[in-house]
């Protein structure tokens, strides 16, 4: 059975989060992955301009302190968005990571954008499952010796809740990955419900939506289903419209993550941070109140058994928090009840695969 190490929130004189880490990653024997002089690529969320709960860079940075501590030489990493905004090429992305304090200087590590200048350098992976034969990987995490993973769980429009399959199925691969992922969704607008505000139409990055006399009309050719529209409209007149199975999207992202992971067999590592645990993901160029206070950090050589952990965990927490306080706007709608899907399907496929076990044992760490 997988072993999930967990260290609390919070700290005392000497001994506060940024040590949680290295005992962490001492603990879960992250050192083993690591070989001299390996290219160890750390795959985080850079956050885009205006988000402001991404982990903190000086949570990462213990993390690159004992990859090199091991001889290794790491680099930070992320891929490109399929939408136009700050992170839409290479360029641009390196610097809103830098604006976020993802450097050289603060993390010791250069970053590398994963997918290369304008998200084609990828290489083709063989998978042969249910959705895909092959999947198209970042070409830096495909080539890197080894992977650490440090993934910001939050919730998200659509697959409620974001943990280490979401980081590596959407942030790990090529566009046409995350084009499959979204070609599963789309919006669509209620007329009755809608007040004709515009918010949509002015937030949506493709430019699908447009007025038309008295009526709001989403592109369905020109979307790319990034669930902004949902999330931004003030009178609830969006709703998620499934082309097909709501389950599909959620196996693909199973999927990809095996891809990512193929040449990765005993040299990947994952952590978790509960911590600002939002309803939306870092992509929006904004941070949502937390639906839950900061829970702590988990550590562990399995996908599946962390993300299982991640969850169960935070479904207590919301459990608890909904008995003492009114949640405010935003801060659970998506979080763990995406618009129709079952986010503990991303769980029982990718163990169906051959990602990791759901049964997981939980090792906490004392202080």
């Amino acid at each position: 059975m997988p072993k999930v190490y967990f260290a609390a929130a919070g700290g005392r004189p000497g001994h506060g989060m940024v040590a949680k880490v290295h005992a962490l990653f001492e603990a879960a024997g992250f050192a083993e992955l690591v070989r001299m002089r390996d290219l160890v690529a750390v795959k985080a969320h850079f956050g885009e301009r205006g988000c402001t709960s991404f982990v903190s860079p000086a949570l990462i940075r213990p993390v690159v302190d004992d990859v090199i501590a091991g001889g290794g030489r790491p680099f930070m990493t992320d891929t490109g968005c399929l939408y136009y905004s700050s992170r839409a090429n290479a360029r641009d992305h390196a610097i809103v990571a830098a604006e976020h304090g993802f450097s050289i200087e603060s993390l010791g590590a250069p970053v590398i954008i994963g997918d290369g200048l304008r998200g084609s350098d990828i290489r083709e992976v063989t998978v042969g499952l249910k959705h895909f034969d092959t999947i198209d990987v970042a070409g830096a995490i495909h080539d890197a010796d080894s992977l650490i993973v440090c993934t910001h769980v939050t919730g998200h429009m659509l697959t409620a809740f974001a943990g280490t399959l979401k980081n590596l199925g959407m942030g790990g691969a090529g566009r046409r990955m995350k084009l499959a992922v979204h070609a599963m969704v789309r919006p669509r607008i209620d007329s009755e419900a809608c007040d004709l505000c515009e918010t949509c139409l002015e937030h949506c990055p493709a430019e699908a939506i447009s007025l038309d006399g008295d009526v709001m009309v989403i592109d369905t050719d020109v979307c790319i289903g990034c669930g902004e529209c949902l999330a931004m409209c003030p009178q609830r007149a969006t709703a998620i419209e499934w082309r097909g199975d709501p389950a599909e999207a959620q196996e693909k992202l199973g999927e990809i993550t095996a891809g990512v992971l193929k040449n990765k067999a005993d040299r990947a590592g994952f952590f978790s941070f509960l911590l600002n645990v939002t309803p939306l993901c870092d992509c929006w160029n904004y941070s949502a109140a937390p639906s839950v206070p900061d829970i702590g950090i988990m550590a562990s050589k399995d996908p599946i058994a962390i993300d299982q952990a991640a969850s169960d965990m935070l479904m207590r927490y919301l459990a608890e928090e909904s008995q003492v306080r009114e949640p405010g706007p935003q801060t659970k709608s998506t979080l763990l009840a995406g618009a129709g899907t079952a986010y503990a399907r991303q769980l029982s496929y990718g163990e169906s695969i051959g990602l990791g076990q759901r049964q997981y044992e939980m090792v906490r760490l004392e202080d």
